[in-house]
This record gives structure tokens, C-alpha cells and sequence, in this order.
């Protein structure tokens, strides 16, 4: 294992708003430097020219994506790059000793089948044949795979959706108090989720002063969030998963909706569920029944705020989450499974205190 002290990080797709989210948080680590900057669209240009609002000493070039190069200088990499580009990067660096935590989708199912079901259009442009990395990656959800996470060679973190509906849900499902063929989730997301590359929906004209959903039937997470939903419940499990973009830039928030089986569980009893499974999880904030999270709470923190509220007269438990998309659902994320793997405390150098308002 790398020292803390010592350890060295390359992030790939550094000017994505999720590359920036990692350097700007790595720039406050106690125990990573960043060593190498990695990216194809602008490549060859200084830093200062990309980022001028986030200046990194020595103004470092931005570097074509070399496996070589990069496992000669970071002993992990972080990749934040469009699905269907990591499968082609994370194999090479691999094989040549960097460990990696890989921030888009193509290493998050355990079947390659699926994800080339799920993922066809990326799936169409590839030939991948690498079934056992899939099977061996760990799902990066570091509140439940924390211990698989430290052993890791290669992380596949969940998203932003996931992590938000996921977070909240589990430990109903490990402790089999919901039915789990009725289970609805509303999310609703800011337009950073969408990335930087422009697009015609994310427009400011396009975007603010309405909030619309998308997706609705067969979003690609739905099939993740139940993948990780079947493997702690042991079980099949049915979700009707809708998104929503709301006018803000980044925020994220959740609410799940599932029936219990004791119809005599009370708030105050599943609130006590929650507390019992994240009291020793820092990046979790479980709010006293009544208390239900606001996005604004979450923004620039790596906390995902959870509340519950049970409707006696439907026997429905409702579940909210709010995190910061760009952080607990993305870089914030990806840093805690580093820490990790670092054997450092998963907290470590992460924003943990809400600046309001």
C-alpha cells in the first residue's frame, strides 16, 4: 500500500466540471498531490488557459491521456471521462501497477452483458471484452463496500442518482422492513449533472424558470440503483425511477418511496434505522424526524443529508436524500474512495461543514 503521505494522483478528464470538482479538492488534501492532468480536448494547453479561475502551481500542461507516462508518475488515477472511454484506459493502467477509481458508468454492472444492453450506443463503438474486470471492479458506494473498497485495484463509483436513492433505501432493504416490488424514486438534479460540453437543454433559456422531467422510462441508472438494491436485499428488485432537471446549477434530490411491511412502524422507529447503520459515517447527516434536507444544505459538501417520514394512513415509508451532485454524487465520492484505498479515513480531506445560505 502507498503511504499516505506519498501518494500521487493523475486525474483524466481534468476540465469536465467533475475533473475541476477533484482538483480543486485535492488542492486542500493532507496526503495527495496531483501529478499528472489528463485530457483530449485541450490538450497541449497550460492549465491557466483551461482554468484560469483555479490556478495549480507551475501552471502544468494539460497532457494527452498516456498510460506509460501516467503510471510513471501517480500511483492512483481518477477518471472522469464519458462512458465508453475508461474501459479502454483502465485495463493499461492496470497492468502497470496504477490503481483507479473510475467515475463513469462502464465499470459499475457486474455483467458486461448488461452494460452493453444498457449502454448500446457507447457499446456499438467497442469491442470490449473485458468480463472479468467488470465482475472484479467494486461498486465505490464507500458507506456500504468500504473494506472491499481499501483492497481495490479498480473503484467503479456510482453517480450522483444512485448514490442519492441508494444511500437512504439499503438499509430498509438489509433489514427486509419494505416490499420491494412498489418502490418509486423522484429525483431531481441540477443542469452540472448534464457535464460541460454544451447542450441545447441545458441552455440558461432552455433550463431556468421551469423544471421538466427526462428519462422516465428506462433511465439508465434505474437498472444500476436495482443491481446494488438485488445484492443487499437477495432478492429481485422492481424500481420506477423518474428524473427531473430543476433551474439550479448543482444539488441533488431524492426521495424514494416504498411500502412497509410492518404498517406499525413509526418515523421515529426508521429514523432509528438509519441512525444505527451511518452513525460511525461521517459523510452522512441522518435529520430528526420533521426535518426534511434542503440541496442548498449539501452544495460544495461531501454530506449526504437523510430524513425519513412514515404516512401511517398508506403504510408508505418516504425517504429523502440531498446531496451536492458534483461532490458526495461525484468527485467528493471519488476522493473518499481514494482515501480508501490509501488506508487513510474516508473523510479525509473532504468539506464536511454547510455554508448557508
Amino acid at each position: 500500500m502507498v503511504g499516505a503521505a506519498d501518494a500521487r494522483v493523475a486525474v483524466i478528464g481534468a476540465s469536465g466540471y467533475g475533473g475541476i470538482q477533484i482538483i480543486r479538492l485535492l488542492q486542500g488534501h493532507p496526503s495527495f498531490s496531483v501529478t499528472y492532468l489528463g485530457g483530449e480536448r485541450n490538450a497541449g494547453r497550460p492549465w491557466s488557459s483551461v482554468c484560469s479561475f483555479l490556478p495549480i502551481p507551475d501552471d502544468p500542461l494539460v497532457q494527452p491521456v498516456n498510460p506509460e507516462q501516467i503510471s510513471e508518475v501517480a500511483d492512483f488515477a481518477i477518471l472522469s471521462l464519458p462512458s465508453g472511454l475508461a474501459c479502454r484506459l483502465a485495463p493499461r493502467l492496470l497492468n502497470r501497477g496504477t490503481r483507479v477509481v473510475d467515475l463513469s458508468a462502464d465499470f459499475r454492472y457486474r455483467s458486461l452483458d448488461q452494460w452493453i444492453q444498457v449502454y448500446a450506443q457507447e457499446a456499438g463503438k467497442l469491442n470490449r471484452e473485458d468480463r472479468d474486470l467488470c465482475r472484479d471492479a467494486v461498486y465505490g458506494l464507500p458507506e456500504w463496500n468500504g473494506p472491499a473498497i481499501a483492497e481495490a485495484k479498480l473503484v467503479a463509483a456510482p453517480g450522483c442518482f444512485p448514490t442519492a436513492s441508494l444511500l437512504p433505501l439499503l438499509p430498509f432493504l438489509k433489514q427486509g422492513l419494505v416490499e420491494t416490488d412498489r418502490i418509486v424514486i423522484d429525483a431531481k438534479t441540477g443542469t452540472s449533472g448534464g457535464g460541460r460540453i454544451p447542450k441545447e437543454t441545458m441552455l440558461l433559456a432552455e433550463a431556468a424558470e421551469a423544471i421538466a422531467p427526462y428519462g422516465v422510462i428506462g433511465h439508465r441508472h434505474a437498472s444500476e440503483i436495482e443491481q446494488i438494491a438485488e445484492e443487499v436485499a437477495g432478492h429481485t428488485i422492481h424500481i420506477q425511477f423518474t428524473p427531473h432537471l430543476v433551474p439550479m446549477v448543482r444539488g441533488l434530490l431524492s426521495t424514494v418511496y416504498a411500502r412497509l411491511r410492518d404498517p406499525g412502524l413509526t418515523a421515529e422507529d426508521c429514523t432509528t434505522v438509519l441512525n444505527a447503520v451511518y452513525r460511525h459515517h461521517p459523510c452522512v447527516s441522518v435529520l430528526p424526524v420533521g426535518t426534511y434536507p434542503s440541496t442548498k444544505w449539501a452544495r460544495h459538501t461531501n454530506l449526504a443529508f437523510l430524513s425519513v417520514q412514515v404516512d401511517s394512513r398508506t403504510g408508505q415509508l418516504v425517504l429523502m436524500s440531498a446531496i451536492d451532485n458534483l461532490i458526495k454524487g461525484q468527485a467528493g465520492q471519488g476522493v473518499q474512495c481514494l482515501n480508501l484505498m490509501a488506508g487513510l479515513p474516508p473523510e479525509n480531506g473532504l468539506p464536511l461543514h454547510p455554508f448557508y445560505p
